[in-house]
């Protein structure tokens, strides 16, 4: 069973969006913010993490440019979420390590594929976005 981090700070999204995912077979945990999902990158060693990208005082971005500078979670896939579907958004998502991107409201069988797509691939390659 493949172990992905949500980090997202909003309470229902967080909620609605582990419970599809254990229901696809996944085993969710969830960071609240940033700093948190920092840190339960090194903890937990999830699979994959899906990572919103307004979160607070950490952004999803300034996160990702942590786990991604840690040799020990650099390898692991992130998924940026979003409710900005700007071309600025991808840019910078892919700027700071992010494997792809995908907007809110979340169409579950899209990022799904999006899910297995990154979880297939070697740790070394990105998925274009």
């Amino acid at each position: 069973m493949h172990k992905i981090l949500l980090v997202e700070d909003n309470e229902l999204n967080r909620d609605m969006l582990s419970r599809r995912l254990q229901r696809h077979g996944f085993s969710v945990c969830c960071a609240v913010d940033g700093a948190e999902g920092v840190s339960m990158a090194a903890t937990e060693m999830p699979d994959l993490i899906l990572m919103d990208v307004a979160l607070g005082a950490m952004d999803g971005w300034e996160a990702t440019t942590l786990i991604k500078s840690n040799p020990a979670t650099a390898a692991i896939p992130i998924i940026a979420l979003t409710a900005h579907a700007l071309a600025s958004d991808r840019d910078k998502s892919v700027e700071v390590g992010c494997s792809d991107f995908d907007t809110k409201p979340v169409d579950l069988q899209r990022l799904l594929g999006k899910i297995r797509d990154c979880l297939d691939k070697p740790a070394s390659v990105a998925i274009a976005v």
